[in-house]
């Protein structure tokens, strides 16, 4: 092989697998124009292409996954310095992931794989094993979210494989849940349309979560939703009832609505609500702690665009008591310059939240006017 080509390779390797600095992408984004309520900033807090699903390692490490990227990131911090690595490459919609004893889990359409003693080689990770490669394969609603419950148990959301369709209710249109060596597959929820992000409340320890509402139903239906799943094997409508108490224009004369789980909230409809988060942290002013901030994705077949932000949610008693808008701007005139996708609470109590549109993960911090 001619020295050229050689050293042509070798440079492109060098690229690949090497660190960068989180800046080394860094472009100017308006994030004067993001409204937050007084004493909270937005900054840029690393550059990570088409970043989507959020997890923290033990040592800090916060991992991001992607969709039309493939790759899985790894960003870390020492001396006041950021580094983004790519942990994988060529994966198919490797969309969550989750850390648990030190291993990173990453879901790729039909399998989850586990990186091992992730951030002692996040260099080299080596090859991942296949904890399960017995998902549906279908690419619409393929990406998978992923998060360790309280329970020890991975939870897999796997969304229908439509807009609008029955299925086999074993496989489609739910979360389940399995043990971290990829056996005891088991439902957790029914009728779930498609979520994209979920969490546990720090105290309950139940289970809440996001559902995306169907398509071609006009505007403003329906509503997407916020459910609340205390237990197993509870029904959230999908596809016979939406938001509670609005039959299918096909499939709702084959189920009774009041009979099945309505939503803890309603969201606009066609916001896209995906990531959800329970705040954790003790940065924020203390009414914060416990609420959900919920990113708004954005809505794709609207006639007038909603969504494109950040939501709040209140609970009280563990029912929702309110909802007001935290975070918006990303959306100017019916032309978005970002999409929120997930939200991470961080040790120090900041609020990460990624953004694959922009390409970015930004920080949330507060400080006392």
């Amino acid at each position: 092989m001619p020295i050229e080509k050689t050293l042509i390779r070798f440079i492109s390797f060098c690229i690949f697998c090497c660190a960068l600095p989180a800046a080394a992408q860094s472009r100017a984004l308006p994030l004067d124009k993001i409204k937050l309520p007084p004493g909270f900033s937005i900054e840029v807090w690393a550059d990570v292409p088409n970043a989507r699903g959020l997890t923290l390692g033990k040592n800090g490490t916060v991992f991001a996954g992607s969709m039309s990227e493939g790759k899985v990131y790894g960003i870390t911090e020492a001396g006041g310095k950021r580094e983004v690595k790519i942990i994988a490459n060529g994966l198919n919609t490797p969309l969550g992931v989750a850390f648990r004893a030190g291993a990173l889990y990453v879901s790729a359409i039909d399998r989850i794989l586990r990186f091992d003693d992730i951030e002692k080689n996040l260099g080299q990770p080596g090859k991942p094993v296949v904890v399960t490669d017995t998902f549906p394969s279908e690419k619409h609603h393929g990406g998978k979210y992923l998060a360790l419950g309280p329970d020890d148990f991975l939870y897999v959301a796997v969304g229908a494989p439509c807009n609008i369709c029955e299925t086999d209710p074993e496989r489609f249109s739910l979360i389940a849940r399995i043990k971290p060596d990829g056996t005891g597959y088991e439902v957790y929820a029914y009728g779930v349309r498609n979520t994209v992000g979920f969490d546990w409340h720090p105290d309950t320890r139940e289970l809440w979560f996001t559902d995306n509402g169907r398509d071609w139903m006009g505007d403003n239906l329906p509503p997407d939703e916020l459910n609340h799943a205390p237990r197993k094997g509870m029904h959230f409508g999908y596809p016979y009832c939406h938001g509670g108490d609005i039959p299918d224009p096909k499939f709702g004369a084959k189920r009774d609505c009041g009979k099945l789980t309505p939503p803890a909230a309603k969201f606009g409809a066609h916001v896209a609500a995906l990531g959800m988060r329970f705040y954790t942290g003790t940065m924020f002013p203390p009414e914060y702690r416990n609420s959900i901030f919920v990113a708004e994705h954005g809505s794709w077949n609207r006639r007038n665009k909603i969504g494109y932000r950040l939501n709040r949610v209140q609970l009280k008693n563990n029912k929702v008591v309110k909802q007001d808008v935290f975070a918006e701007g990303w959306l100017e005139n019916e032309n978005a310059w970002g999409r929120p996708v997930d939200v991470l609470v961080m040790p120090d109590g900041a609020l990460l939240v990624s953004d694959d549109h922009a390409g970015v993960i930004y920080r949330i911090s507060y400080k006392k006017p």
